[in-house]
């Protein structure tokens, strides 16, 4: 795969206001010119950007100079962010692209000229540059010399006018090419003539008759050139083909002796063979005919043996349309089999005569349960009367009428003769496989103005309530599915009928069919679907069914209710046939079908850094005993670890770290009699303690004196023992009256830190047994930002001591071997919100992939027919109907009020939850201005784009 460049993203279509006005100039461009605009062509799997692809080549000088440029479209492809295995077929595919779409554009509206015409432009290759100047004289005049050069559309040259170039000697070209080796030109030794120096009569007969025929005439060419005549050819002697033994010169003296040494190779003779045939050996052939004669007829041919006759297919045609039960069912038990393997390329328009075989077959049904058989007739003047005849040509219109009139015969359900179920198997076979055919979308639509199928749906649908006829039943309307999407069907028609009236049935697979073949019809047409004369009682059902826990159910009877509610007077028989409100409540309710609630944390201040000090903590008195039993360099890396951690976002100057380890060793390491590390020494090795950190020199801005620094660590606001324990710091203010000034002092137990307090600051004496006295007098708190006891209060010690026990115990652990998590108190954590939001059923769209999902499934289809609701209602004469009564009560709003107004709090949650079906919503803004005294948003619901909350 070619190496995508991280600075440029994926190309993408970006669908700006300047890019659909952008498109819109080009169309009309397009349309003025006359040619045909691909407004997202595709470059291997990308669709590109019109608008970018443009200004970018533009910005590059045009489609000419790219084009001029040695690679520069395979730059271009990378720089607009389209990528792909093979680099130089994608730039081709850009160049087209933008040959095809956009080269004429440019040439209008950048350079102002007019463009050349479209038979030399956008109906030819895009190979080559030049359009400026392209003319019909110089690109017509290029054409015809690369026709008399030999010149193919292989060789890179289309008829595109470039500069002339001199012919390159072949040595040359094969050198300088780039491309495909070219072969070498062969080098023939020279066979001169050796024919006689005299010319006979008969040689030069011989010779006439050659130089006459017009397989031997060499064509001559005059000259061109003024004052220079023709100069005769030689004759050539062409009688003798054979290779020359002897040659004799007339000038030896220019003959080369590799030439006059030569000795051909001698030839041998092919040795023939004679081949019998019907013309030379006319009585070989005659023997095997007799011999087939004479075999005895009365013997059977073997297996294998004979006329391999018609293929399966056929043989399976000609049996079904034979009206012989054996041979029927020998085809049927094929077709079965062949329609559901092979159906993807068994077509109806490939074998004339298969539907007519398969429906009369099906037909067959009729006679089973009534008295009557019905026939298909083909003559336009038929009589009508004949019951059982149907109208092949145009459909019989009152099949419904001719079924309703026919008396049914008494066929037990339960008990069946051999006859009828081997007649009803092969019916059943017959319907299976029309049902098989129909699934390829080929066959539907060859199918769907076949009308004797059609019929043949409504009387297999209308016949009597048998658990025999199930399956036939479900395989109509199977069959009806299929062809329903390229048919339209009028609320009169026969079959619209039919399929209505499956409404009524209780049998789920039956009412699914039907819903899906309602729902789709002429959905492959440009008609509408209007679905008009749908009863009431079917309309509650439908709304009914809408409280099953059927996803499947549910999501066909959405489908109906779409298409149904798109026409303005199905919307205004829904208002009466139902209880639009309980209807309503439901589409809500199936607003969040699948639904699952998502948090996500929006950061609303990033988190921050406090600006490192120079300040290092006191050592504390224990950590300082611990330390001097380390020898060096072993303690400037035990200190170090103790005072600083690590930041690389930080520094400390090399004089503070400096100035606080000689503060902290000098006087303790001189008692014990040690010498003090040497600066160099110290700042070397203080600087190998963390990975990140080194010395370095800083000059910061305005400041004309550098700074020596330690960079990568900062001071720890507490420092660590030995083993890793954090100090805990007394914040207890020595100086009452300014709380700011603290003591300080660092302690590793909470005991200690008590006990500091108690005797310190308290000036509490312990007596003979170690106890504190719990004497009572006025104690004033003045840790940190307390404000418990801001002034003296007359408390016992022992109260006070609890209360001085809280703030001990928020910073170090009050029980023994409990070690708290070193903190880092120098980072201020972000601001976040956590949002709450509604996820259902999404999904991308496949032309533009990196937009953001799309809503899907079951919440979208009840969206759509909520938005049909709200638009369809205002017109309708029943929103006229309760307008004039609500004006008599003194109300107004009409239906869109009634309906709307007790889901408002739901639509204003999803509004603000579920970004997938925002777009869905913006219908209910135009009348939502009619609703008095309606809530505004509240202040956390705010508008969602695709990019987030804003």
């Amino acid at each position: 795969m070619a190496p995508s460049r991280p600075d440029v993203p994926a190309h993408a279509i970006d669908r700006t206001p300047e890019y659909e006005d952008f498109m819109t100039r080009l169309r009309e461009y397009h349309n003025k010119r006359g040619t045909t605009l691909d407004p997202e062509p595709k470059v291997g799997t990308t669709h590109i950007d019109l608008l970018k692809v443009f200004n970018h080549i533009v910005a590059n000088g045009g489609y000419d100079k790219v084009s001029e440029e040695k690679l520069a479209w395979r730059r271009m492809a990378a720089e607009l962010g389209i990528f792909s295995n093979n680099e130089a077929s994608t730039a081709f595919s850009l160049k087209e692209k933008f040959y095809k779409n956009l080269a004429a554009f440019e040439i209008s509206t950048v350079h102002s000229k007019e463009p050349p015409p479209k038979e030399i432009l956008e109906d030819v290759t895009a190979k080559g540059a030049g359009l400026l100047t392209r003319t019909r004289e110089n690109f017509r005049g290029k054409r015809e010399s690369n026709i008399g050069a030999g010149d193919s559309a292989a060789s890179g040259d289309d008829g595109t006018p470039v500069r002339e170039r001199p012919v390159p000697d072949a040595a040359a070209s094969a050198r300088a090419s780039r491309g495909l080796r070219e072969a070498p030109p062969q080098r023939v030794i020279f066979q001169p003539d050796t024919g006689p120096s005299r010319t006979t009569r008969h040689s030069a007969a011989h010779q006439t008759s050659h130089q006459n025929s017009p397989a031997t005439t060499t064509p001559q060419t005059p000259s061109h050139q003024p004052g220079v005549s023709a100069v005769p050819q030689p004759p050539s002697h062409q009688a003798n083909r054979g290779p020359s033994i002897l040659h004799h010169p007339p000038n030896p003296e220019n003959t080369s002796h590799l030439v006059s040494s030569y000795q051909p190779r001698y030839l041998k003779p092919l040795q023939l063979r004679a081949v019998a045939t019907p013309s030379n050996a006319p009585n070989e052939f005659q023997g095997p005919r007799q011999t087939q004669r004479v075999v005895d007829p009365r013997i059977p041919l073997q297996p294998g043996t004979g006329f391999d006759g018609p293929n399966i297919y056929m043989r399976c045609l000609n049996a079904l349309r034979s009206n012989i039960p054996e041979e029927q069912a020998f085809a049927l038990n094929h077709l079965v089999k062949i329609s559901y393997e092979r159906g993807d390329k068994y077509k109806f328009d490939s074998f004339p005569g298969l539907a007519e075989g398969l429906t009369d077959k099906a037909l067959e049904i009729g006679s089973l349960f009534y008295h009557v058989k019905w026939t298909v007739s083909w003559d336009s003047l038929f009589d009508s009367n004949d019951i059982g005849v149907l109208d092949g040509n145009n459909g019989t219109r009152d099949i419904l009428e001719r079924i309703e009139s026919l008396i049914e015969k008494d066929t037990p359900d339960v008990l069946q003769t051999e006859a009828y179920s081997d007649e009803m198997l092969l019916i059943t076979e017959a319907i299976l496989t029309i049902r098989n055919m129909v699934t390829l979308p080929e066959n539907a639509h060859n199918m769907s103005d076949f009308y004797p199928l059609m019929d043949l749906l409504c009387i297999v649908l209308r016949l009597p309530e048998r658990d025999s006829l199930v399956e036939v039943k479900h395989l109509a309307l199977d069959i009806a599915e299929q062809l329903t999407p390229f048919t339209v069907l009028e609320s009169d028609d026969p079959l619209y009928k039919v399929l209505l009236e499956q409404m009524t049935s209780d049998d789920r697979g039956v009412i699914l069919t039907a819903l899906r073949a309602l729902g789709r019809i002429s959905m492959n047409l440009e008609a509408t679907n209007t679905l008009g004369n749908v009863p009431g009682h079917v309309l509650q059902r439908i709304a009914s069914w809408l409280l099953l826990n059927d996803d499947e159910l549910t999501d066909a009877c959405l489908d109906f209710l779409y298409q149904y509610t798109a026409v303005v007077s199905n919307v205004d028989n829904l208002m009466r046939s139902l209880t639009p409100e309980n209807l309503i409540d439901h589409l809500t309710r199936l607003l969040a079908h699948g639904a699952r609630k998502v948090q996500r944390e929006y950061i609303l201040t990033p988190e921050q850094k406090m600006p490192a000090r120079d300040q290092i903590a006191p050592m504390p008195q224990d950590l300082l005993e611990e330390m001097l039993k380390l020898e060096e360099p072993e303690r400037v890396h035990r200190w170090v670890r103790s005072f600083f951690e690590e930041d690389n976002d930080s520094f400390v100057t090399q004089l503070a770290a400096w100035q606080a380890y000689q503060n902290a060793f000098v006087g303790p390491l001189k008692a014990i009699g040690q010498a003090l590390i040497t600066p160099a020494d110290f700042i070397r090795n203080s600087t190998s303690v963390y990975k990140d950190s080194n010395a370095q020199v800083l000059r910061e801005p305005g400041d004309p004196q550098q700074k020596f620094i330690i960079h990568g660590i900062r001071a720890r606001p507490r420092p660590l023992s030995m083993d890793n324990r954090e100090y805990g710091r007394c914040l207890w203010a020595s100086n009452p009256a300014n709380k700011n000034e603290k003591c300080g002092h660092f302690f590793l137990t909470a005991r200690a830190m008590w006990d500091h307090i108690l005797t310190a600051h308290l000036s509490a004496q312990r007596n003979e047994a170690g106890q504190y006295d719990n004497v009572e007098r006025n104690f004033a708190c003045t840790w940190g930002e307390c404000s418990r006891f801001p002034s003296p209060t007359k408390l016992h010690l022992h109260d006070f001591a609890r209360h001085v026990n809280t703030h001990v115990s928020s910073i170090l652990p009050t029980t023994d071997g409990q070690i708290r998590p070193v903190g880092r108190p120098w980072i201020i954590p972000a601001r976040t919100m956590s949002v709450t939001f509604e996820e259902t059923m999404t999904m991308r769209d496949e032309r533009n992939p990196n937009a953001p999902p799309q809503a899907a499934g079951i919440p979208l289809s009840a969206a759509l027919v909520l938005r049909n609701i709200a638009r369809n209602v205002v017109k309708t004469e029943a929103e006229e109907e309760l307008v004039k009564a609500q004006e008599q009560g003194g109300e107004s709003g009409g239906w869109n009020e009634t309906l709307f107004r007790p889901i408002l709090p739901r639509l204003f949650e999803i509004l603000a939850e579920n970004r997938a079906l925002v777009s869905f919503f913006f219908f209910f803004f135009p009348f939502r201005s009619r609703f008095h005294t309606v809530a505004p948003l509240s202040p956390h619901i705010q508008p969602v784009t695709s990019d987030g909350p804003r």
